[in-house]
């Protein structure tokens, strides 16, 4: 079993909170230590907003839970200092099978063009992840950010007013009270949060469920996802075989409704099932097991006044397209550059509306995604299935099929599309990958990336085209960066930014999404666009 379970990462210390004589107000409160809270206190301490973190536990997650983590989110963590660890330790894959019966009938890349920093996937067990951040936190404690990470303290009640929010906390040597200006609740799926303030998810839950198991074994099997429908060790139902580090394995293997879940779970039951996919002579040891059932579900709103959720607490999708965790940390890199305008008086309390706006919208997409793979993963009928295995057949010959085997569409970076803080799209023959609303795609330059160089800020990136060296609208910067197409000779800056177009200025948001763009620089409709941006128009 791996150390790492036993590990207090932020042992209980009593603060400085607990004897004073009146409940100490914060700027921001966190509620869970898990990848999503860390993110969101990692980037508000790197902007310099004090933040303290509330976790009823003092470890890391048991089991590896979340392991796929996709390009765009790798990209968030490194501007919060943990992709480049994260992919150092994770495995790289790109390529996966589409497995029916026991023919192979299609593999698919996710990485068919070059010119990124980071890959299309690794697979890396949760308790790593938190590991890295929590270890990013403790070097920012050590350059002086105001970041505080507080094990087994768990938020027993929650008090909202107009200008606040009160947290009433139980820790080893008792309660105490304190007060936040704003709250973040990244307190997972059965969030304790949503329940004190009699909140509550909408949505569906699929009669369905499957195993998790994690295997250590050394196996020769190569870096890939394999999805199998209707295998022999499975008949019926349908199995997933991931590759982690350490010699770890995932394995998920479709039960079905009607089972008794404790006894699913138990090794004598457990063991035979992975015996028969991965046969008697192979050797491997349980390291972790569970069950879970398909849910696609929301809140309907992820801001109640001065309360805010993020990841799992606001949203829960079924985990074939790995859109949890991935879809929670763009939660955090939407809502914190928000946060810090709206707390420094730059920008109107309404900016965190489109927060909800936006991300509401990127749990539709997860989770109407989510719904068509489980529907097809899982026919509810005779003639669904029926029609999948009809599908299936198809795929192995025909190209046509292959758009339609469903076995997870795996997590893409979200779009804005109708968002209000975009601008009109005023570049003609410009590539719909990077119109308003779009995350900015990497592009090599010389020794680096381009995406480092538009973190944190509002920029005005030109690509042969003039303009000052930045400006400034009601206390916001902005900062200009000038590129030139012939500096790039893979082709990569001008396919993905410049498409028909000769030049191109793009107003580009804190979190690298685009605002606006035009082909050439005019004062006037920047400036509305940065108004625009920032919450000043709605």
């Amino acid at each position: 079993m791996n150390k790492i379970f036993e590990v207090p990462l932020y042992a209980y210390e009593r603060s400085e909170d607990q004897d004073a004589p009146t409940p100490v107000r914060h700027p921001v409160v966190v509620i869970g230590a898990g990848p999503i809270g860390l993110a969101a206190a990692i980037d508000l301490a790197q902007r310099d907003v004090p933040v303290v973190v509330l976790d009823d536990n003092d470890k890391v997650s048991f089991g590896s839970r979340a392991i796929c983590f996709a390009q765009r989110p790798l990209e968030i963590l490194d501007r919060l200092g943990a992709g480049k660890a994260m992919v150092e330790k994770g495995v790289e894959w790109d390529v996966g099978k589409v497995y029916f019966d026991e023919r192979q009938v299609y593999q698919f890349d996710l990485m068919p063009e070059a010119g990124f920093q980071f890959p299309a996937f690794i697979n890396l067990q949760q308790y790593y992840f938190e590991d890295y951040l929590v270890q990013r936190a403790r070097a920012l404690q050590a350059e002086g950010k105001p970041i505080e990470i507080r094990g087994r303290n768990k938020v027993e009640a929650i008090g909202t007013h107009d200008d606040h929010v009160a947290l009433e906390i139980e820790t080893p040597e008792g309660a105490y009270t304190i007060e936040a200006d704003w709250l973040i609740a990244c307190d997972g799926a059965n969030s304790p949060t949503r329940r004190m303030l009699g909140l509550d998810f909408v949505g569906r839950v699929f009669e369905d469920n499957f195993l998790i198991a994690d295997v250590v074994m050394e196996a020769d099997f190569p870096t890939e996802r394999w999805f199998w429908f209707d295998p022999p060790f499975n008949r019926g139902q349908s199995a997933l075989l991931h590759k982690q580090p350490d010699g770890v394995w995932r394995i998920d293997l479709q039960l079905g409704w009607d089972i008794d879940k404790e006894e699913e779970k138990k090794p004598e039951n457990v063991i035979p099932r992975l015996k028969q996919m991965l046969g008697d002579d192979v050797e491997f040891e349980l390291e972790w097991v569970s069950i879970y059932t398909f849910q696609c579900r929301r809140m309907e709103k992820f801001r109640h006044g001065r309360v805010l959720f993020a990841g799992d607490s606001a949203h829960q999708v079924s985990p074939f397209g790995a859109r949890g965790a991935n879809s929670g940390v763009q939660d955090t890199d939407n809502l914190i550059w928000k946060l810090k305008l709206v707390m420094d008086g730059h920008a109107p309390e309404a900016l965190l509306d489109t927060y909800n706006a936006e991300r509401v919208h990127g749990a539709d997409e997860n989770i109407l995604n989510s719904t068509r793979s489980t529907d097809f993963i899982t026919p509810k009928s005779e003639i669904s299935r029926v029609l999948r295995d009809a599908v299936l057949d198809l795929s192995e010959r025909y190209e046509f099929a292959r758009p339609l085997v469903n076995s997870g569409r795996l997590s893409v970076p979200c779009t804005y599309d109708g968002s209000p803080l975009n601008s009109a799209d005023a570049l003609d023959g410009g590539p719909h990958r990077t119109r308003p609303g779009s995350p900015c795609p990497d592009v090599p330059l010389g020794e680096g990336f381009l995406l480092p160089l538009l973190a944190d800020r509002f920029t005005l990136l030109t690509i042969d085209a003039d303009a000052p060296d930045g400006f400034e609208e009601d206390g916001i910067p902005v900062t200009r960066l000038a590129l030139k197409s012939t500096d790039d000779t893979s082709r990569a800056l001008a396919r993905r930014y410049l498409g028909d177009a000769k030049s191109a200025v793009y107003l580009i948001r804190p979190d690298q999404h685009v605002a606006a763009r035009r082909d050439a620089w005019n004062e006037d409709l920047f400036r509305a666009a940065l108004r625009r941006a920032t919450g000043k128009e709605l």
